[in-house]
Formats: structure tokens, sequence, C-alpha cells
């Protein structure tokens, strides 16, 4: 049964991907705004064939540019957020010469970033700001590597300064506080010892985290969205940064402190009328 569901995950996910692959590279050269709707929809047909299940908590912002500053749990993170609303991922450069996984971030419309070079830096920052200046909505996993699913590690706050690039002298643009949490595997509650299925740290290889995943056939999420923060040009990124990484936070601990409890899941779908605004950026 394993190995069915695997094949049939994987089945899956190419018949989509041959039948979006064309659409997407139209789109890319032609279409900006729906190159950005089309990977939307491959991450949804990927949550459900992943047996995710995610829950809406507030609402992304719909003025644009914006910047979506999240912490980062696994890679279903992209799955988790990217499945709900068109968003492009700013990605550590080593994704960038990952197989397979490479060739779907830029047709994701990824923004690859060197972290360990500074003289990068500054065209990173020069990408993330086209991109937000063209109104946008881009995604910074801002604490800068994954965690332990329990734990928020500290944000960093060199990238979320391209934002003041992109908003130009006069127009700010916003910074929206977004927390991603993991409750629950087949409707029950996640403990600690079971964390690490779910999230992706340290050395663990992708390939059995993956099977591992799809063993368990059903996860349960949450996407809160934060008060989003105007960041204009004489904001200090610092204060910024440490803002949405306190909301973040409390986002977290709010959401697990309520849990799964008498609190209905939903697929990854929001509702018609904040997708719709989040698209009319």
């Amino acid at each position: 049964m394993r190995r069915l569901r695997l094949a049939g995950i994987l089945v899956g996910l190419l018949v989509t991907t041959l039948a979006l692959l064309p659409v997407q590279l139209f789109a890319m050269r032609f279409r900006p705004k729906l190159a950005a709707r089309v990977p939307m929809w491959w991450q949804r047909v990927a949550a459900r064939l992943l047996g995710l299940k995610v829950r809406i908590e507030g609402a992304p912002a719909t003025d644009r540019p914006l910047l979506l500053v999240s912490n980062h749990v696994s890679w279903v993170d992209i799955v988790t957020l990217g499945s709900l609303l068109p968003v492009s991922f700013i990605a550590k450069s080593e994704v960038g010469g990952w197989p397979v996984v490479k060739w779907l971030a830029r047709l994701q419309r990824s923004v690859f970033i060197d972290r360990t070079r500074r003289t990068a830096t500054a065209s990173a920052n020069s990408a993330i700001a086209a991109r937000l200046a063209a109104d946008e909505a881009l995604v910074l996993f801002a604490e800068g590597t994954t965690g332990d699913g329990v734990a928020v590690l500290p944000f960093r706050s060199a990238l979320v300064g391209a934002a003041r690039d992109a908003g130009g002298a006069d127009t700010p643009i916003l910074v929206q506080p977004v927390a991603i949490v993991y409750l629950g595997f087949q409707g029950l509650p996640i403990g600690r010892l079971r964390m690490s299925e779910i999230a992706w740290h340290g050395d663990m290889d992708l390939a059995p985290h993956l099977v591992g995943l799809i063993d368990i056939g059903a996860i349960d999420a949450v996407v809160a969205f934060g008060t989003p923060i105007v960041f204009g040009p004489d904001s200090d990124r610092k204060a910024v940064t440490a803002r949405a990484e306190a909301e973040v936070r409390a986002l977290v601990r709010s959401v697990r402190a309520r849990g799964l409890r008498n609190v209905p899941v939903t697929t990854a779908s929001p509702d018609a009328a904040i997708l719709s605004g989040a698209e009319s950026g």
C-alpha cells in the first residue's frame, strides 16, 4: 500500500505538472499575473494528494506590494502556504541546485538568495525589491532555516530591508506576519515526539522524510495571518522585523493553545472572498 500510495502521488503530480507546464511557461513570458496563479493550482493538487488540510485564521492583506514574513517548519510549508494564495518564495540558493526541486522552484518564480556571500546581498535585495515594486506578494521565511516545529527561531532582518527599496520615496509597502503551525496527524494532536515527522531540519534527507509524510496520509495545519505592518522609507528594518517576529510567536502560541478542539478543519482553499481580495492586487 505504501508503494501504491507513493506511486499514485507521483503520477498525480506528474500529470498535473505536464498539464500546467505549457500554461506556466507562456504566462511567465507574457502574462505575469497568470504566472503568479498557476503555481497555486499545482500546490492545491499537491495538498490534496498529501492529505494536507489547512485551517485559515485571519486573512491575507489585499494591498500590494506585500511581503509575507513567516516561520519555517518544513518543506511542506511551500505547499501549505502556496495552496492558499498566489505567492512567490524567497529561497536559499542551495534549493536552486536540488534535482527536480530546483525546476519546480523556478516555475514557482522563486527568488534565490545566497546567504553565505555578502556580495550577493545587493543583487538579492534588488531582485526582491523589483518583484515587490511590481505589486507582487513574496514570502520570506525569516528564520533563515527550518526549525523543530515547536520553537520559533530569531528572525533575520537583512532581507526585510529590501522592502524599503520597493516602496519608493513616498509609497510604503506592507509586511504581514504569518504563522504556520502543524497540529495533527489523521485528526489526532501531534506531540513533541512526533513533531520530527513533519519538521524537516538539521541533516534530514528529503526523500525519506517525504516518504514518511506520505505514510501519514493526513496532516492538519493552521496558517494564521497577523496584522500588516506599514513599512515606509523611514522605517527601521530591525524594528519591523522584531515586531513581525513577536507577532508570529504570539500567533503560534495562540494556535497551539486552542489546538484541534472543537474547531472544524477545511481543505487547503481559502474563502472565495479572501482569495479574490488576495489576487486583486
